[in-house]
């Protein structure tokens, strides 16, 4: 298993983002100073780590999320009214539908769902 980590300029920014948008959960947290720097959050089998520390790692990484369900995850987002994200085929491969979102602090996570064939 890969975990990407993610830099976060703001701890309530993120919070907003990733759990009341997205709809992760906060698996874990570290704290320093009372103040959450590291945080671990998931959605299904999705795990991802944000850090608050800035000098660690740039803000801006890109990391690839396969999901099942990407259309009806895509009607829950909208619903929220937040941000309208799009789902569209991957330009490399029309069996491939993906859905990028942009976090607060410019990093990128794309949601994607392979189409199975029938059989």
């Amino acid at each position: 298993m890969v975990t990407p980590v993610f830099t976060i300029l703001d701890y309530a920014k993120a919070i907003e983002f990733y759990i009341n948008w997205l709809g992760f959960r906060i698996d874990w947290q570290e704290e320093h100073d009372k103040k959450p720097v590291y945080v671990q959050v998931s959605r299904g089998e999705i795990i991802l780590h944000l850090n608050a520390l800035a000098d660690d790692v740039p803000a801006g990484a890109k990391a690839r999320a396969e999901i099942q369900g990407i259309l009806a995850f895509h009607h829950q987002l909208l619903s929220k009214n937040l941000r309208r994200p799009t789902v569209q085929p991957a330009y490399w491969n029309s069996r491939v539908l993906e859905m990028e979102v942009v976090d607060p602090f410019g990093n990128r996570l794309v949601f994607c769902e392979i189409a199975t064939l029938p059989a």
